[in-house]
Order: structure tokens, then sequence, then C-alpha cells
């Protein structure tokens, strides 16, 4: 599957200027959500797809998922995707900045700093069981009814309504998630994972990142190993090997323009550095790329 251009950003507000959010059915926004999908983009908001009846497949860089009735999925920004569902899917898309759950509040930090989002969205989709379900569709129909109403305070009765939704998603997770989310290690993680996001081009040093957070390499280091099982390095690393796949995958540039464009300026030096996290060579992946389909 290739493209003549790499995939363009797509920004909330080219949907709705007024209001950062948005709560979509495919029952009755079906033409749209596939001329949206009609190609694998990027956003800069958070979506949620929650497939309460249905079909379909959902490429996330680079990875096939399959959707199945009471599942959920979440991409956060700057993720490539692209959603096919067939015609009797129904369900609820619901798109958002992560701006929109402060609005000057710190109440929601808690849920937020945990990495709900980033758990979220590596996670290959969260059954729902009936029981929230039933819950959340009830919270989900309240937003629909919110978003075309011309009432005062539309939008902090929207960030409440979001909130209780984004709970039963929560509890939806096994594990120590709740148990751990108010503790510094996490928070420090997360802070880490998001500066990686944005100075991933031109800082690959632990110590750039340690001297943002005003705090040691090794304490960097330690901290991370400690709450993901890997080193900062190795977070930093795949991340730039993400990006390279993902100007593999969906874009016509050389080994040079894809070096050029991740802050390399030796081509041998990206190439060995490329081999040595993938363990296959830059034109080997190419070629796999050219039979990913999410048909």
């Amino acid at each position: 599957m290739k493209y003549p251009e790499y995939c363009p950003l797509l920004k909330l507000e080219d949907v709705d200027a007024n209001l950062p959010f948005q709560i979509r059915t495919f029952k009755n926004m079906r033409e749209e959500i596939i001329a949206h999908n009609s190609s694998p983009h990027k956003q800069n908001y958070i979506e949620i797809i929650w497939i309460t009846k249905g079909s379909g497949t959902l490429v996330l860089d680079l990875e096939i998922f399959k959707l199945e009735s009471n599942s959920i999925f979440c991409i956060t920004p700057g993720q490539l995707h692209q959603l096919r569902e067939d015609e009797s899917t129904e369900g609820f898309i619901l798109s958002f900045t992560e701006a929109f759950l402060h609005m000057g509040e710190q109440e929601f930090d808690l849920m937020y700093n945990s990495g709900l989002f980033q758990a979220f969205s590596r996670s290959a989709g969260i059954s729902v069981n009936n029981d929230i379900a039933r819950e959340m569709q009830e919270v989900a129909l309240k937003m629909l009814k919110e978003c075309n109403n011309v009432y005062l305070f539309k939008t902090e009765m929207l960030r409440r309504y979001l909130k209780i939704f984004l709970i039963y998603v929560t509890r939806q997770f096994q594990g120590p998630l709740t148990t751990v989310i108010q503790t510094r290690n996490l928070e420090l993680t997360e802070k880490f994972k998001s500066l990686v996001e944005v100075n991933f081009k031109t800082h690959r040093k632990v110590a750039d990142y340690a001297k943002l957070l005003a705090v040691t390499p090794n304490y960097l280091n330690e901290i991370i190993k400690k709450t993901t099982a890997y080193p900062a390095s190795y977070h930093i690393r795949q991340r730039i090997i993400l990006e390279a796949k993902r100007r593999v995958a969906y874009s016509d540039e050389c080994m040079k323009e894809v070096a050029w464009y991740l802050g390399f300026s030796d081509i041998a030096h990206f190439s060995k550095f490329f081999k040595n996290a993938t363990g296959i060579t830059f034109s080997d992946f190419r070629k796999e790329c050219l039979v990913i389909s999410p048909a």
C-alpha cells in the first residue's frame, strides 16, 4: 500500500472551529466517516472509536486490528490510521483535543498523567462488558443531545460527560493502572514520552531529556526502566524508528530523504541504525510494506 505523498495532519478545527469536541454515530454519519478515512491520515486530536455492533478493520501505525462488537480503540495525536467498517457497523466516534479535558482545571490530570491514552492507544482494542457498555451508551447519547442544543454551558456539560465516559473506559483495564495512577514515577515517564514525541528528530540522547526534566540521566533511565521495563534510550530509538517506518510505508521517499528528515547527515549511519533497531534492512522493509493492506 503506497501513497505518493506522506499523510497530512488533519486538525479538529477543520471539522468545527467553535467547539474542540465532536461525537458522531456510524449510522447517521457513515458517508462522512468513509470520506474521512478514504486514506491513511494523522490528526492533531484524540479520537475514540467505539464499535457497538458490526465489524471491520483499523490500520494503526502499520498494524491491522479487527473491529468487533463492543470493542473500543483510541487514536492519539500523530498516529497514522485508517478505519474501514462494513455497512452494518454501529457505534460512536468521539473526537476532542487534549486541552478540552482540562480547560483550566486539574481534576482530570490524574487520569491523563496515568498514561491512560498512551496505554489505550497501544492496546489491540478494549473489550467492553455489557453492563458498562449500557452505562457508556447512555452517556454517549447525552453527549449527542448536548451537541445539538443551544443552551448555556454547553462546553462544560460536554466535558463532564466525556470525563464520565472515559472513567468507564478506564474501568475496562485489567491490572494496576488505577492503583499506580498517582505515582511520581509514572508522571515523570509520561512527561518523558511527551518530550520524545515532540523532540525525537533533534534530541537523541538520554541526557537531552534529563536536562529538560531537571533530573540526572542515570535517574531518568532508572525510573523509565522501572515503569516500562525498557531504558529511556530504547523509547527514543523506537520513536525514531516508528517515524521512519511511517515514511517508508506511506510515502515514496528514498532512504536519503527519510534519513535527512530524521536528522541523520550520514546515510550509512542511518542504514545501520535502522537495521540494528528493526532487524531488517531499509530496502527489505520497503518491500514488505508493498504487501500491507487493511483489507
